[in-house]
């Protein structure tokens, strides 16, 4: 899962109450999706920085919470504002997601160098989501190799 750094990172979230926080503002289909159809509470979640000096792996982390309406919809005073969402029929939704290890940051370049990775979703030409499945595989790779 992605998120910017300067918007909320994982420091941020490492400061915030039970160190989790609402996956906010997500307004692709296949995204949300993947968060309303396929996140199940304890599912395993790679934190990775965005939008930023350096990309990358920042930390890890499991969905805390089920999908539900994502709040910014109904904002008008939101960048995330979607005048076509009703709390009866909303388009939006979140996770919440808890961190459970801040790690070293294991940048894009340092990714794209391991063969073990390079069918991963993240790492695919012209990927622009900000979220994505992981193959256990490759789970397994960055959780048992690069961060040991």
């Amino acid at each position: 899962m992605k998120t910017e750094p300067g918007v909320v990172g994982i420091d941020d979230v490492l400061a915030m109450p039970n160190q989790t926080v609402d996956w906010w503002g997500v307004r692709n289909y296949q995204a949300r999706n993947f968060m309303r159809d396929q996140m199940k509470v304890g599912d395993k979640v790679l934190f990775y920085h965005s939008s930023c000096a350096e990309p990358g792996i920042a930390g890890l982390a499991e969905v805390a919470k089920l999908a539900y309406p994502d709040r910014m919809q109904f904002d008008p005073k939101s960048p995330y504002f979607d005048p076509k969402s009703t709390p009866g029929n909303p388009r939006w939704v979140n996770v919440d997601v808890r961190v459970t290890k801040k790690t070293r940051l294991i940048g894009l370049a340092e990714l794209r160098s391991h063969p073990e990775l390079e069918r991963m979703r993240l790492l695919q030409r012209g990927n622009r989501l900000s979220i994505t499945p992981v193959d256990p595989a490759e789970w397994e790779f960055i959780t048992g190799s690069l961060l040991k």
